[in-house]
């Protein structure tokens, strides 16, 4: 194990601030953290990212500030593309990735991000209706709800731009995961993330939906697991 404390960093999804992650940061316990996008609301709040190379830039940037031995990227959904080309970006820097975890994303080479749901706030909300209805239900305020589908068309929007060919094939284990009631995913899809390492690759399967899954205690214990295993 590395003198440094490995560190789990979370990717959110789009539109999201972290919040379907707090089972996951609680069980993974003080080594674990989740980046913050450009243009987020917070005390840093500042200007959004104007592609989405800059926000892979912002967050390979925030790892290699905070050594972290090898870290193990974890991104659900949008943050998993984020999470795939930064750890590409991370290995080209010199910083071994433990592993990659992508959970409620089809595979780079599937990816298919619907031009209307990125058009405005109102086809964003439709579309997070559609897809993970608990993504504005819980929001507090409609308020908060505008600024959930605000977030989540430009997030979109940028994630239109990503080119998954000119990622690098990665060498560190990756790891993929869905909820069987996942109305964006499929089996097959998220089987395409082995095309993504010369690694190892393994899939899981979880009750639940899009984000509800990640509040389950199995796999809570399977990313525990995967850590362990990473630092062994």
């Amino acid at each position: 194990m590395d003198d440094i404390e490995s560190a789990t960093v979370f990717f959110p999804g789009a539109g999201s601030f972290g919040a379907e992650l707090r089972p996951l940061t609680r069980a993974l316990g003080r080594s674990s953290r989740p980046v913050r996008y450009p243009g987020r609301p917070g005390r840093d709040y500042g200007t959004p990212a104007a592609s989405f190379d800059a926000v892979v830039r912002s967050c390979a940037e925030q790892i290699m500030r905070r050594p972290a031995g090898r870290p193990l990227l974890f991104g659900h959904s949008y943050g998993a593309y984020v999470a795939y080309a930064t750890a590409a970006r991370l290995s080209e820097a010199g910083v071994e990735v433990a592993a990659l975890v992508a959970v409620g994303a089809a595979g780079p080479g599937r990816l298919r991000v619907p031009e209307q749901a990125a058009a405005g706030p109102a086809e964003a909300a439709a579309y997070l209706e559609r897809a993970d209805p608990g993504a504005l239900a819980g929001a507090p305020s409609d308020e908060w709800r505008t600024v959930v589908a605000e977030t989540t068309a430009q997030d979109l929007r940028l994630l239109r731009q990503f080119t998954p060919a000119t990622v690098p094939v990665l060498h560190c284990p990756v790891m993929a995961a869905r909820g069987t009631d996942d109305p964006l995913t499929t089996d097959d899809t998220i089987a395409a993330w082995q095309h993504t390492t010369t690694g190892p690759f393994t899939r899981r399967t979880f009750p639940g939906g899009h984000s509800d899954l990640l509040g389950s205690p199995d796999c809570a214990a399977w990313l525990q697991r995967i850590r362990e295993t990473a630092d062994a």
